[in-house]
């Protein structure tokens, strides 16, 4: 299990671990294992896994090369677009896979449709991304408190805590919170993304640490820098971020 140094969320966390547990033995006593994607049988071979090694193996990784600070796919004699105009503070990002076709469903199962337990199948492609080495702590981007109420939980803790007992790695949900609410991203430009969330998070706990947020979806990076700038305005030595997926443009 994943070490969190908030007393209430570890208990919160162990909580979620029981009644997935508990939730993940009714399934394979009830029903035939089913990947949540294809709705296909999943192999007896591959346990209580929600998604079938077909659906993993489509997931296409991120293309190398890339960028070596945002980690977006670039040409090698190309200087980066995305990352030029970003301030001082998030080091680095890196994400598994390319946003399309399978993985994308899998973020949408996620996010709106509650199997908050596909988190173990999307951190297995994360275990490997160069932030996730040393002893960092694991900080996953907080939701709003009335959004993290609606949906019953934070998909991006969720996909920390599979990461860090993945990793033997520290979970931290006690340093970053949200300052106030922010409406959706998904129909704002860059430069209006960036407002959106410029000042919506305060860290706290946060001097002398090496970080490295946890997000499920990279698209712009609008929201890791606003993280990454609370984080280093409290004192965090280094930030970096990894997220399952990836929004590429060919």
């Amino acid at each position: 299990m994943a070490r969190c140094a908030d007393p209430r969320r570890a208990a919160a966390l162990g909580r979620w671990e029981q009644v997935g547990a508990i939730v993940g033995g009714l399934e394979r006593w009830l029903l035939p294992s089913e990947c949540v994607l294809c709705r296909r049988a999943v192999p007896a071979g591959e346990g209580d896994a929600l998604v079938c090694g077909l659906c993993r193996v489509r997931w296409r990784a991120v293309p190398d090369p890339v960028c070596v600070r945002c980690g977006q796919p670039r040409e090698l004699d190309e200087g980066c677009r995305l990352c030029a105009g970003w301030p001082e503070g998030l080091e680095r990002v890196r994400s598994a896979v390319v946003l399309e076709a399978g993985a994308r469903d899998v973020v949408h199962r996620l996010k709106y449709e509650g199997w908050w337990r596909v988190c173990e199948t999307m951190a297995a492609p994360m275990n490997r991304l160069e932030p996730l080495t040393g002893r960092v702590s694991l900080i996953p981007i907080p939701l709003a408190p009335r959004r993290e109420r609606l949906r019953g939980y934070n998909q991006s803790e969720r996909l920390a805590a599979a990461l860090g007992a993945s990793l033997g790695l520290r979970v931290r949900t006690d340093v970053l919170r949200r300052s106030r609410e922010t409406p959706t991203q998904t129909a704002l430009t860059p430069d209006e993304r960036r407002a959106n969330v410029s000042g919506a998070f305060v860290a706290s706990r946060a001097r002398g640490l090496e970080a490295v947020l946890v997000d499920d979806v990279f698209t712009t990076g609008a929201t890791l820098l606003a993280a990454a700038e609370a984080l280093r305005a409290g004192g965090a030595v280094r930030v970096e971020a990894v997220t399952f997926a990836r929004a590429v443009s060919d």
